[in-house]
């Protein structure tokens, strides 16, 4: 027998190390927890949420051993029926690492990850992407609210204890409709088995959702990424730096990615990653050069899919580079419609297939497009940004600025929300807001020169020439030491009314393969310039305006 220090209840299965109450460690050696002169008793579970004590009650668990589990369900009170019907949506929230090691929360993380990963193939089930469900990281809020919040039907919550070699998890899934917790779960299983502990986790869940689940959604829950472990905890550390955005960061992120590949050649989600860092150091905010990261992105990409054509991750992160460095705009419009065709519930994808969208003029589609990526990461700040962008190229800059307001309110430093404010502000002639706004995405960004650049712009239209020519004396100085894209020179000459430099600027940056130009037919900003005909004849080269 074991008692909880805390809460003081007493447990007879020795194979558990948390108090079911209140998470307290128990032991740290299983063995030393089992009393076997104690005669088996039996325990009562936690109150429910509505504070009754369900009639259920434990009994002793498994043997101990490695790889066994220990279950509970919290019934409903008595007098309330439990409904049959299927759970149509999920968040699963990140794992909290009770290990007390920091360097484990890229363990804690990815298993979250592959959960959420696994459970997103299923097509009747809406599930959280990971960006939304990451913001509940560490503060402790009540899976109720949290459901309420993102209009789910349940949500799973759970912690990870890393002894050893001995990876400990408990998971628990809450109905938030019954106010019930309708199963529990501990896993104890060595790291090398991290596989099968995904696996159980994702098919236990499944379970009690009451899907009804075809052959192929059941071989899309056991598929396995690698059979390599070593280079699964490589490319989760790759995804935990991936994740921080910044270019120190995604920088480690290759590094692992390509050490996973390196273990494992055949790993097609390592290839993916690595197409998203490059994707990401090439972007138009990347601030890297797009000739020499987009063609490694792409070839990464490639290589993932030559392995596994399925993967939506893989199908978006082509779609990005077509549009964004090739400047094909019918591949990339297929590239994405792959993706969201392999997995409706990838969040990314529908926001890819948005821009593409917007990049053709198809306004109306690249607001639905972005709406739905918003109902599948409903706290999003891209979502909210990327929709305001649509109604941005669309002219409606009031409601452009609705969404960077929205944004704004779930995160008053969210840099790209000032960006689109500014540049809204601007097209309505608010040239002082837009500075303002502008100014604020500078100093939230550290100093980021896309930011910088559009200021500048910004600064010249509105009469402050000698404030819009300090920035571009900036960049100059910047361009001795570092790439600093043509597009962002274009943009300050731009403002200042010098019409031929600015022409000049934009066909480098057509040589530079700039992700901005993809949107040239779009872009209100570069209206001033439509009836020039080097910027008709470039328009020309970068692809046909649709619509």
């Amino acid at each position: 027998m074991k008692r909880c220090p805390q809460c003081r209840r007493l447990y007879a299965d020795a194979s558990l190390y948390f108090c079911r109450a209140d998470g307290t460690p128990l032991v740290a050696d299983s063995a030393a927890a089992a009393d076997e002169s104690e005669p088996t008793r039996f325990m009562p579970a936690p109150p429910s949420p509505t504070g009754e004590m369900p009639t259920e009650v434990f009994g002793r668990g498994a043997s101990g051993g490695v790889g066994t589990s220990a279950s509970l369900t919290t019934p409903l009170p008595p007098g309330r029926r439990r409904r049959t019907r299927a759970i149509d949506s999920l968040a699963v929230l990140p794992l909290e690492n009770e290990t007390g090691e920091p360097q484990a929360e890229y363990l804690s993380d990815g298993i979250t990850e592959a959960v959420i990963n696994a459970l997103s193939q299923l097509p009747r089930l809406r599930v959280v992407p990971r960006a939304t469900v990451f913001r509940y990281k560490g503060s402790g809020v009540d899976p109720q609210e949290v459901g309420r919040q993102l209009n789910v039907r349940a949500v799973v919550t759970g912690r990870m204890h890393l002894l050893g070699d001995l990876l400990v998890v408990s998971a628990e899934l809450v109905d938030v409709e019954q106010h019930a917790q309708v199963w529990g779960e501990q896993y104890r299983h060595k790291h090398e088995d991290i596989f099968t502990l995904q696996e159980r986790i994702s098919q236990e869940i499944t379970a009690k959702l009451r899907l009804r689940l075809s052959g192929e959604d059941r071989k899309r829950l056991r598929k396995r990424p690698t059979e390599n472990t070593e280079a699964y905890d490589l490319y989760l550390k790759g995804r935990y730096y991936l994740n921080k955005r910044t270019t120190d960061w995604i920088r480690k992120g290759v590094e692992h990615f390509q050490r996973a590949i390196d273990i494992d050649p055949s790993y097609a989600l390592a290839h993916a990653g690595l197409a998203d860092a490059y994707a990401f150091l090439a972007s138009s905010t990347g601030e890297q050069p797009p000739t020499e990261f987009y063609p490694k992105a792409e070839a990464a990409a490639l290589r993932a899919l030559e392995i596994d054509d399925t993967l939506a991750e893989a199908h978006s992160s082509l779609g990005f580079y077509r549009l964004l460095y090739e400047y094909d705009f019918e591949g990339a419009g297929q590239a994405f419609a792959r993706a969201v065709g392999l997995n409706p519930n990838y969040a990314n994808a529908h926001d890819g297939q948005s821009f593409y969208f917007k990049a053709t003029r198809r306004h109306d589609e690249a607001v639905r497009a972005c709406r739905r990526a918003q109902q599948l990461d409903p706290l999003s700040l891209f979502a909210n940004v990327s929709l305001g962008w649509a109604f941005y190229f669309a002219r409606q800059y009031e409601t452009a600025l609705e969404h960077a307001r929205k944004a704004l309110e779930l995160d008053p430093q969210f840099i790209f929300a000032h960006w689109l404010a500014g540049m809204a502000h601007a097209q309505r002639g608010a040239l002082t807001d837009a500075s303002a706004a502008l100014a604020r995405a500078v100093e939230h960004s550290g100093g980021g020169l896309t930011f910088k650049a559009h200021l500048g712009h910004v600064l010249a239209l509105a009469g402050r020439r000698d404030e819009a020519r300090g920035l571009l004396g900036e960049l100059e100085g910047h361009a001795q030491v570092r790439y600093v894209p043509a597009y962002y020179f274009a943009l300050v000459r731009l403002g200042l009314g010098e019409r031929g430099a600015a022409l000049e600027g934009l066909e480098r940056a057509y040589e530079e393969r700039s992700g901005f130009l993809a949107f040239i037919h779009v872009e209100p900003t570069l209206d001033v310039l439509r009836d020039e005909a080097r910027f008709r004849q470039l328009a020309r080269r970068i692809g046909p305006a649709t619509r």
